[in-house]
């Protein structure tokens, strides 16, 4: 199965400029013959909003707006399957989203649910489930960027029979790239994460996109700070084997009776 990323830089509030980039780098991974590419968080709108009434003109309905539209009349007619980071508008509020479209339509969306910093100012915490989506060939999950430093998504969604994990991203912090090969190890899973480049608003986002394997394998990785579309071939069954040794196994080696506490222990200063 041959999945990729996209990695490019959004131009804050220029949704229809970003789009065209969005769809003119997404035939760029056709041509490579991908089956699922994943584009950054927030690919539609740029990342740093600095008033409600900016988020208010740029948030869309998921999958009603034109952004997804647009997505989803790709992916039908290119026979692919998409994740892309979308800034949602709902009667709940505003999310942080990521829709998944392929060659069947609109298939799902998920909603941040660990907001980074200046986030929590607009948007609302994500309320949808760690799901799992059935893909020709694979069964996928989708976090968004903040959301992998909290170990307990990955581990859900491998749980729930995730071989890949879709990262849509917008990296700042500089040992995320890194830090993601011990998630891909510990829950024996691929990670495609898509991050932009270029500064905006005083941040500047580290590229880096890349896709790793369950063994911490790098199978491409991006710049720091160009345009590029990258993909590599992968055998999702490998993400079925969660042997560690010939005496370990991911799964059969927890131990649930002790890991109750996590629910109920409060951190020391709350």
């Amino acid at each position: 199965m041959r999945v990729g990323f996209i990695q490019f830089k959004p131009i804050f509030g220029d949704k229809e400029r970003n789009l065209e980039n969005m769809i003119r780098l997404f035939n760029l991974g056709v041509k490579k013959e991908a089956l699922l590419l994943v584009a950054p968080e927030l690919s539609n709108t740029g990342y740093r909003f600095k008033s409600l009434s900016e988020l208010e003109k740029l948030s869309e309905s998921v999958p009603e707006g034109e952004s997804s539209k647009k997505i989803i009349q790709f992916a039908e007619e290119n026979g692919i399957y998409i994740v892309a980071g979308i800034c949602e508008k709902s009667c709940e509020g505003f999310f942080n989203s990521a829709i998944l479209a392929g060659p069947e339509g609109f298939i799902g969306k998920y909603r941040k649910a660990h907001l980074f910093n200046e986030e929590k100012l607009w948007f609302k915490n994500g309320d949808t489930p760690f799901q799992v989506f059935k893909i020709r060939g694979a069964k996928i999950g989708i976090m968004i960027c903040f959301d992998w430093f909290f170990p307990e998504v990955a581990r859900i969604l491998a749980l729930k029979g995730a071989q890949i994990i879709c990262h849509p991203s917008n990296l700042i912090l500089p040992f995320c790239q890194t830090a993601l090969l011990g998630t891909a190890v510990q829950n024996k899973v691929f990670i495609i994460t898509a991050n932009r480049i270029g500064n905006e608003r005083g941040l500047k986002f580290t590229g880096m996109s890349q896709i790793v394997d369950p063994n911490m394998n790098i199978l491409v990785r991006a710049s720091k700070s160009r345009e590029e579309v990258k993909v590599a071939d992968i055998d999702p069954s490998v993400a079925e084997d969660k042997r560690v040794t010939e005496r370990n196994d991911l799964w059969t080696d927890r131990r649930v009776d002790l890991y109750t506490e996590i629910l109920k222990q409060r951190p020391p200063m709350l």
